[in-house]
């Protein structure tokens, strides 16, 4: 680093004296709590008055040992007399959880995944859906609850949407969440609304507005993209369906698409930003319908530009319906999945039509008794693999021919009802024990 001084500095941390130099504490960064304690150069700010070259804070010392060998070295050794969870406290204090997380969990790999951590569902029902957060924490809808867990697990107060069924969460950043909910009959309080992820706070609500007037709507799938815009399926009170579209820092509603005649918008399964194309995916599933919709939708031409029904479409033996639906832009595809796991992919260069899904069997590998509920596999995209949820377990596709190169599985907690990846994580919600899972890549070993 240019500019940086070589000068030893002294910190005293709980009465512990330790020296290191300018050049390992700018390893923190300016947005460290060590970026205020130096100037541009790097050189500690002293206190004239003061009688000690040393420093100091008022912190436990055995855990600023573990973070300074950390910023010397990159890699992180948390002693067994040390609690993780006050080492993670700690780098909080410090602003070095970004450092700790990255030293602690190696490059999110599907294939190298290990089960880090079990935890037991709070709520007297069964979980319904899981998201994960952008820092490596979730959240749990139960109903019309959501339990929140920072990255170190700790639970925030719960949400209660006072009966209101939870429909879809997504997370905004580390401090904010978007809540999705259903209107209760004859009570026009439906919607979604920002909450605060650590108090519950709500910030505001996101409006439907037409012709002047504020309209009561259900929420359903929930999508963000880069440019801070989110999308919600939507129901109104007299079944009119359609996908709005609200400004995430104002709250401000920016566009609404309202469904065509003939075909289904509201109450999707999945809607999902491309931001290669654009465009918003938008997919119905059965057995929400009777039949299956997947469209593309283009806001600024207020058109459906890609569309794929199984309307009329004959069915095999086995009745491949379509249970999620996933965009990969990079193979211009649509990623489709049944009930039985079978991959199918949709070419978005061809227009949609019902012979345009290739099948590929995955399940036969699948062994063993179907549950009692059947929980309907869902799909996810993560650093160019493919993952599948199938009864118990997690499938893992790889390649340009998405071959199976691994499975996520474990015996307690019945079936998966949701899974979702973020903070390098992935999370797995069983729906028979309430329980979710947490799976890391664990960090290279030293050779």
């Amino acid at each position: 680093m240019m500019g940086i001084q070589k000068d030893r500095v002294k910190f005293n941390v709980g009465g512990r004296v330790f020296e290191t130099t300018s050049t390992t504490v700018a390893n923190a960064g300016r947005n460290s709590m060590f970026g205020a304690m130096f100037d541009d150069n790097w050189s500690l700010l002293t206190d004239q008055n003061s009688t000690t070259e040393e420093h100091f804070i008022d912190r436990n010392p055995d855990c600023f040992a573990v973070l300074l060998d950390l910023l010397r070295t990159g890699e992180i050794h948390i002693p067994q007399n040390i609690p993780e969870k006050l080492l993670y406290r700690e780098a909080l204090f410090y602003g070095l959880l970004d450092h700790v997380r990255s030293a602690k969990w190696g490059h999110f790999d599907g294939n190298r995944l290990g089960l880090s951590k079990s935890v037991q569902g709070h709520a007297p029902g069964d979980g319904t859906a899981i998201r994960a957060g952008p820092d490596g924490g979730c959240c749990v809808a139960h109903g019309s609850m959501l339990h929140v867990y920072d990255w170190m697990l700790d639970e925030h107060p719960p949400l209660n949407l006072d009966y209101q069924r939870v429909n879809d969460v997504g997370w905004v950043d580390s401090d904010n969440i978007v809540i999705g909910v259903s209107e209760r009959l004859g009570r026009g309080d439906g919607g979604m609304g920002l909450f605060s992820s650590h108090n519950g706070e709500l910030r505001y609500k996101f409006q439907v507005c037409h012709e002047n007037q504020v309209k009561s709507y259900t929420a359903g799938a929930l999508s963000f993209s880069s440019d801070y815009k989110i999308f919600s399926s939507c129901k109104g009170r007299s079944n009119e369906y359609g996908v709005g579209v609200w400004d995430q820092v104002t709250g401000k509603m920016i566009d609404f698409f309202y469904e065509p005649i003939g075909w289904s918008l509201g109450d999707a399964d999945r809607v999902q930003w491309l931001e290669g194309s654009n465009c918003l995916l938008v997919a119905t599933m059965f057995p929400r319908k009777d039949n299956c919709y997947i469209s593309l939708l283009d806001f600024r031409e207020k058109k459906m530009v890609w569309c794929w029904s199984d309307v009329g479409a004959p069915l095999a033996v086995d009745e491949k319906r379509v249970r999620d639906a996933i965009a990969m832009e990079d193979n211009n595809s649509i990623c489709v999945v049944n009930e039985f796991e079978d991959l199918g992919f949709m070419d978005l260069r061809s227009g949609g039509a019902a012979t345009s899904i290739r099948w590929s069997s995955r399940s036969r590998l699948m062994k063993g008794k179907m549950p009692e509920e059947p929980c309907y596999p869902k799909l996810a995209l993560h650093g160019g693999q493919l993952f599948s949820s199938m009864n118990d377990c997690i499938s893992v596709f790889c390649g340009p021919e998405w071959v199976l190169t691994s499975r996520l599985r474990r015996s307690y907690g019945g079936s998966i009802c949701d899974f979702s990846i973020g903070g390098d994580r992935l999370f797995a919600l069983h729906s028979e024990e309430n329980v979710f899972d947490i799976w890391e890549t664990p960090t290279p070993p030293i050779i």
